[in-house]
């Protein structure tokens, strides 16, 4: 497709293990001398989080360690009334995709004189807010390197997304070292999450040259290290491969867009709270089912990536082998079945549905347009 095409991305990058030594020189580099670290407490406890406050001795520092799971509007409000009690100067996100979120978030939010509200949609941020360090503690959600910060609205049981450029982190460290204390079931999620990053941005109706190269990339290192990092937490190869897949997931999508996979899984997590990767993973064979008749020849290139062979077969076979291929992934890795393993009630999948349908800044991504019925046929099918 001819089209233009912008690519963002974190300011810079910093990989590879001890990256997090170079965290100081950052932000004296971005002039922050009394940064706002943002957590959780579960890092907190784990001693993650001394790996990063053990470089910052000459500084000044608070930390936030209120971050939950699929984090609630409210959390934003907490963290702000910190950064601004403690004249803070910048943000230092430590943790998955929910930290990182609220500190985008919160360096949005905390000199705009509106409601958090008025900050949902897309380019409403006026201004570039405080710096954003983002230093992930999962290899998944990518979202150290996108321009966007999703929160629930429990009042509307909807998941919401402030997408700014300015919302992009102006340093990624990305260090193996720090996700090593991921539990398996974490692992695997968030894996899994970052292989529908790449398979929903290669498939994305915006690809381009670039996002493909990094999201076939990202797919052909899941494939192959994921199962590895879920046998054995300790395997820094297999840590430091999936956290550099994560990033190049996260620099696809963040470009490509991602598609129905993720417009279903927002009602389960702003109904129901199942973690964003699980929901993802556990809808993504069955999305995929729907998307192959709109790309059989990018299926095969998943298939491939993903290790099967698929010379000899037709499209229709090599298609069929990729969905087989990632289902095979998912149990491997022991991704939960079906939306009754959650108690979801089978009578609430038509206005799931019907909220889904409602998500038109993801579906407009997608290679399949799908009607209210095709979702809740996918709902059905998945439950």
């Amino acid at each position: 497709m001819n089209q233009i095409s912008n690519f963002k991305v974190a300011n810079k990058l910093i990989t590879g293990k001890g990256a997090t030594g170079k965290i100081n020189e950052e932000l004296k580099r971005l002039g922050v001398h009394n940064p706002l670290i943002v957590t959780d407490e579960i890092l907190v406890n784990l001693k993650v989080v001394n790996q990063i406050t053990e470089f910052l001795q000459d500084l000044s520092y608070g930390i936030f360690s209120g971050v939950q799971p699929e984090p609630e509007i409210h959390l934003v409000e907490d963290c702000k009334v910190m950064f601004l009690a403690g004249n803070h100067d910048g943000l230092i996100a430590v943790g998955g995709g929910s930290a990182i979120d609220i500190a985008k978030a919160v360096s949005a939010y905390a000199t705009f004189d509106g409601k958090i509200e008025d900050l949902f949609g897309t380019d409403l941020v006026p201004a570039k807010g405080a710096p954003i360090i983002a230093i992930p503690t999962t290899a998944g959600t990518g979202s150290e390197v996108t321009n966007i910060s999703i929160l629930s609205d429990t009042e509307a049981q909807l998941k919401k997304g402030i997408v700014s450029d300015y919302l992009l982190p102006d340093v990624a460290i990305v260090a193996p070292e720090m996700t090593v204390t991921m539990p398996k079931s974490v692992t695997a999620a968030s894996g899994i999450d970052a292989l529908v990053h790449a398979i929903e941005a290669y498939i994305s109706v915006y690809a381009s040259p670039i996002t493909d190269s990094l999201a076939l990339g990202a797919m052909k290192m899941i494939g192959k290290y994921l199962p590895k990092a879920y046998a054995d937490p300790n395997h820094i190869e297999a840590r430091e491969q999936m956290a550099t897949a994560s990033l190049m997931a996260g620099m696809a999508f963040g470009n490509a867009g991602v598609g129905a996979v993720h417009a279903l899984a927002y009602p389960l997590g702003g109904r129901y709270h199942i973690p964003h990767g699980v929901s993802n993973a556990l809808l993504l064979p069955y999305v995929m089912e729907w998307n192959k008749i709109a790309c059989r020849e990018k299926f095969r290139d998943i298939a491939e990536a993903l290790g099967a062979k698929t010379v000899g077969l037709s499209d229709v076979e090599a298609t069929n082998l990729a969905v087989a291929t990632m289902q095979n992934l998912c149990q491997t890795v022991n991704i939960p079945k079906g939306l009754h393993h959650f108690q979801i009630p089978q009578e609430d999948i038509r206005s799931m549905a019907e909220d889904a349908a409602q998500i038109t800044r993801l579906l407009k991504n997608n290679p399949r347009v799908l009607s209210v019925d095709e979702i809740e046929q996918i709902y059905q099918s998945a439950y």
